[in-house]
């Protein structure tokens, strides 16, 4: 693949795919740190202390508690996909191909596979995570109407 001088355009677009592929790992990153800030957050009324505006009891409010818990689980899924996103490569089988023309076809081809996984994986990601945002929104207006009443 290496002998031959591959044709400029191919250089170009390789070094696209390249930069795109650099762009949705910081991305995908992000969103993982992100997801990490909101699970901590996510987590403070079973953690709060008692008295707290947003504590609640495991023994006198289990709705409260397995409400806050059930809407820890789309952030959870969302590190899934993200760090399902960020382990992709972009490995492939040159069995068989002589040419480098053909490698570097099947080279280009893994390539534009693998950046389409990781785009995939970070829409999930961001859904998952805006879905258990919502909820952990829900669970704290929810608390707190119960603290108020």
């Amino acid at each position: 693949m290496r002998c031959d001088p591959p044709d400029p355009g191919f250089v170009a677009d390789l070094e696209f795919l390249e930069n795109r592929d650099l762009d949705l790992s910081v991305r995908l990153g992000a969103m993982l740190a992100f997801d990490a800030l909101l699970i901590t957050i996510g987590t403070h009324p079973i953690s709060a202390s008692p008295g707290a505006p947003l504590s609640v009891d495991a023994a006198t409010q289990a709705e409260l508690v397995i409400a806050s818990i059930v809407a820890l689980l789309p952030l959870i899924a969302s590190c899934f996909f993200a760090l399902r996103g960020v382990m992709l490569g972009e490995e492939f089988d040159g069995e068989g191909l002589e040419s480098g023309d053909a490698l570097r076809q099947r080279l280009f081809a893994a390539f534009v596979h693998s950046i389409d996984a990781q785009a995939r994986m970070l829409r999930l990601a961001v859904r998952s995570s805006l879905a258990g945002g919502f909820a952990t929104i829900i669970v704290w207006t929810a608390i707190l109407a119960d603290k108020m009443a």
